[in-house]
């Protein structure tokens, strides 16, 4: 398939990654407590979230903080870092699933809270687990092009409400197994906040190098995963086949131009055990390259890749070549290349 879904960026790093962990834990026991009569009238067996999803425990904020100054702790934190100053930034791009309104979007409560000058472009970037990747992609053509210097790409993530409600849902007299099922990934969200700073390659030598990547949509299955703050409604079978099918499809399309067997590490989006084998043997990934956050963050939509980064960043030396790849509801899949 030719087409302009496979790009590199020539003089664009990433700066700095930051990342904020909601404070409050919830257990996957926590859980299977609370669903424990539903699970008895089901017959179905308490530990499923850690069997079969891998899921220990998740993060909530729990009335602590809220997604949006969670976030704009991460993007503070972020911009520190870069050593990249608030009125030198161009450009906002939010990717958070979560939004508490239609509109205005939640960039600008962002931008405002990390000072930003009028100047700078904000807007939200909405393509589920995707919206990071993308966000960067996005921003780093900008950066190309010369429209703009520096980028915060960002992310907040409230699964608090969806949790509460998708529990008290699943208690109830009339649920059947198979609506227990259909609602079991809401059961393995997480909250948690982002942020990325990236700029020009030439003016950071000690950056990141972004190189580029691929993306490719499978939107026939644009129904098998339908969310919203009252639920998470999935189509198990169907998701895990349309999402590796799709992998592999773009990463055979990428061998023309990319070479990615061989990466030093694999960030992918953090979902289950069940989707990360699937991910590992559909493209043949070394497991040992493969770090894990699910099983203590849970699926933290968006922000999972970035959070997932700044866990295993102090691992990478330079020179490491890092793939961030995932599959966002949709479908949609994007894998790009970070030269560490």
């Amino acid at each position: 398939m030719d087409g302009n879904a496979t790009w590199r960026h020539r003089n664009v790093s990433l700066l700095s990654v930051a990342s904020t962990v909601a404070p409050h834990v919830t257990t996957s026991e926590q859980i299977d407590d609370r669903l424990r009569p539903a699970l008895k009238r089901l017959r179905l067996p308490e530990g499923l979230l850690q069997r079969v999803a891998g899921i220990h425990e998740r993060r909530n904020w729990g009335g602590a903080a809220t997604f949006d100054q969670a976030a704009i702790e991460a993007g503070t934190r972020a911009l520190a870092e870069a050593g990249v100053r608030p009125d030198e930034v161009g450009l906002l791009i939010n990717t958070s699933v979560t939004r508490p309104h239609l509109e205005p979007s939640v960039a600008v409560r962002l931008h405002h809270g990390l000072g930003l000058p009028s100047s700078a472009i904000n807007f939200d970037i909405a393509n589920a687990c995707l919206g990071f990747v993308n966000g960067m992609s996005l921003a780093a053509q900008m950066i190309d092009s010369g429209q703009i210097r520096y980028a915060v790409i960002i992310d907040g993530e409230d699964a608090d409400e969806i949790q509460v409600n998708t529990i008290e849902r699943l208690t109830r007299p009339g649920i059947k197994r198979a609506d227990f099922m259909s609602e079991f990934a809401s059961l393995t969200l997480g909250s948690g906040a982002a942020a990325a700073v990236i700029g020009p390659a030439d003016a950071h030598p000690s950056g990141h190098r972004m190189l580029g990547g691929i993306t490719r949509a499978a939107t026939q299955f644009h129904n098998v995963c339908v969310g919203s703050v009252d639920g998470m409604f999935t189509d198990a079978k169907a998701l895990l086949k349309g999402g590796m099918d799709l992998v592999v499809s773009a990463w055979r399309e990428a061998t023309r131009e990319w070479s990615w067997q061989g990466m030093d590490r694999y960030i992918l989006h953090q979902v289950s055990n069940v989707h990360t084998n699937a991910f590992i043997k559909a493209v043949g990934l070394d497991r040992a390259r493969v770090p894990l956050t699910y099983p203590k963050y849970g699926n933290v939509g968006p922000a999972s890749i970035p959070m997932t980064l700044v866990d295993e960043a102090p691992n990478l030396q330079r020179g490491n070549r890092v793939l961030l790849m995932g599959v966002g509801s949709g479908l949609n899949t994007s894998m790009l290349e970070l030269a560490w």
